[in-house]
């Protein structure tokens, strides 16, 4: 992540999935009481317990985080995704491991301790930003028409429209000083989008293994949007 490699002192990192900014919130505030619940989470798990708390709203915050982390790893192929309601629907997935050797709380809340976390439209945020900051955005990778595959799915979370008015942010914020580095898709549609605001593009390749289907389970080019 861009954030933990820059390490910057201070920061503001904000998402739209209210879940992933509760795990944040949690290693930053709590990181000993969320590796607790985490471990306990280890020794119960099972499909009845996979169940449970797939289906749990625990009150207190290092609850919500470990709960939110250990779906994450236990359930299909680390797919988020949730239903009408907005509650977690993912089925379990063969993954026995839930604690790896790499967690470390401790050091990450450490990191994120000059870190503002929350959860808002990235239009919010990214005004935010003055000369001399730095704004990176991973957006979902909608593109204007409907022919690769994450379409179907970032749809329903991040519109064309989005997109257009995120370039349309993003290069407000470089107009007053700012840095700007973003990933999006390699597709035409974005591509025009972007160089038409004077953004620089570099296509990288990567490989995904999120994806419900093994044949999007692939090697996928990407753009890297950078101001000039």
């Amino acid at each position: 992540m861009v954030f933990f490699h820059l390490r910057p002192e201070r920061a503001l990192l904000t998402d739209a999935n209210s879940d992933l900014v509760t795990a944040f919130r949690g290693i930053r505030d709590q990181p000993t009481e969320v590796m607790r619940h985490l471990l306990l989470h280890e020794e119960s798990h099972g499909t009845e317990h996979y169940r449970l708390t797939r289906e749990a709203n625990p009150p207190l915050l290092a609850e919500r985080a470990a709960r939110i982390i250990y779906l994450n790893r236990a359930c299909f192929n680390g797919i988020y995704r949730v239903n009408r309601q907005g509650r977690f629907n993912v089925p379990m997935g063969d993954r026995k491991t839930i604690i790896y050797d790499t967690d470390d709380f401790q050091v990450l809340s450490e990191a994120l301790q000059g870190a503002a976390i929350g959860s808002s439209d990235f239009e919010i945020a990214i005004d935010r930003a003055a000369s001399g900051d730095l704004v990176f955005a991973d957006p979902p990778y909608t593109v204007r028409h409907n022919n690769n595959g994450f379409i179907k799915y970032n749809e329903t979370l991040f519109s064309w429209d989005d997109q257009e008015r995120l370039a349309k942010t993003l290069a407000r914020a470089v107009d007053r000083g700012a840095k700007v580095l973003a990933t999006n898709a390699a597709h035409d549609s974005v591509r025009d989008l972007y160089a038409g605001h004077g953004f620089r593009l570099t296509e990288v390749s990567r490989f995904s293994a999120i994806a419900a289907s093994g044949k999007n389970r692939r090697q996928y080019t990407e753009i890297v949007i950078s101001s000039p």
